[in-house]
């Protein structure tokens, strides 16, 4: 019998093929709230490709979809929170999303009680702080709403700390929000969770830590929280995602002298310099200006010692 390679073309294809994102947009109106679930959890990974934000944004079905964000079933506000998220990462579509008042949805659906709704509604955040044209003054528009993203770090949910996390590092790359993020306590809050053992918390949890040092004196209260040497820990696990967000803390922590000693204290020069070598450029660079401020630190110290 002769093989042959197959040629039926990816589902997504055949999805827009037969219109089936249009016919899923159809039915985002007038439906029971079970058919709604199933109807909002496909388009939300349909989104996942960029044809088929396009094709949801062409058929005008941004504004059905925000509309949903105003329900009180859990499924769908988890499912919906999705899929506006990942319409999000389109900008055209993001500027729809703006106009109809659904960043504001989002973040009203961070009071939601629960956990599930919580952290869908965060990551659904991330890409429209991304795209907003002005995000910072986005974010500040709402009014005790950085107060309530910080607070929501105290939550004995992983995944909503991950996706605060996540959210955190796209709100502190304005440094005016960052400011106010660390007047509300981020720093021995995001301290208290460096202990973790998700893994997803703390690729998350490394990468705001990385940015949230970029403010006033936040380097050093890391060291002061105990937020360093268990962060060194993320570097001998097996993902390359948590060894970047961990290099670019470090990298970044290294900055302040007593946090350098602290990361060679506890055994990270053997790591970092294996890291050099990686692939993954971002990787290596944070990886070697770590290793650098460790042997500037040094070199100083044994100038001192003989002057």
């Amino acid at each position: 019998m002769s093989s042959c390679r197959s040629t039926v073309p990816w589902p997504s294809t055949r999805f827009r093929e037969y219109r089936a994102i249009e016919t899923l947009v159809g039915l985002l109106t007038d439906q029971p709230e079970e058919v709604l679930v199933n109807v909002v959890g496909a388009l939300g990974e349909c989104c996942q490709e960029y044809e088929n934000r396009v094709i949801v944004r062409k058929c005008d079905g941004i504004q059905p979809l925000v509309n949903l964000l105003v329900g009180i079933n859990q499924a769908l506000l988890v499912n919906v929170t999705k899929a506006v998220g990942a319409c999000a990462v389109d900008p055209e579509s993001m500027m729809i999303i703006g106009c109809l008042d659904g960043v504001r949805l989002l973040r009203s659906l961070l009071k939601n009680p629960h956990p599930d709704v919580k952290a869908s509604a965060a990551w659904a955040l991330c890409p429209c702080i991304q795209q907003a044209k002005d995000a910072g003054e986005m974010v500040r528009s709402f009014v005790g709403g950085l107060e309530l993203v910080v607070n929501l770090l105290k939550s004995d949910n992983k995944e909503v700390s991950a996706s605060v996390c996540a959210a955190i590092t796209n709100i502190a790359k304005g440094q005016e929000n960052l400011a106010i993020i660390t007047d509300h306590g981020i720093v021995p809050l995001f301290s208290k969770l460096a202990n973790t053992n998700n893994d997803k918390l703390r690729r998350h949890l490394a990468e705001a830590i990385s940015c949230c040092c970029m403010w006033g004196r936040n380097r050093v209260a890391f060291g002061e929280n105990k937020a360093v040497a268990p962060l060194v820990r993320y570097l001998k696990l097996n993902d390359t995602n948590v060894h970047r967000a961990t290099a670019q803390a470090l990298y970044q922590l290294s900055e302040d002298g007593d946090n350098c000693i602290t990361i060679h204290e506890n055994g990270t020069v053997k790591l970092l310099l294996h890291m050099i070598g990686s692939p993954d450029e971002h990787l290596q660079e944070a990886a070697a200006g770590c290793v650098s401020n460790i042997r500037r630190l040094a070199l100083a110290i044994e100038k001192a010692r003989y002057t």
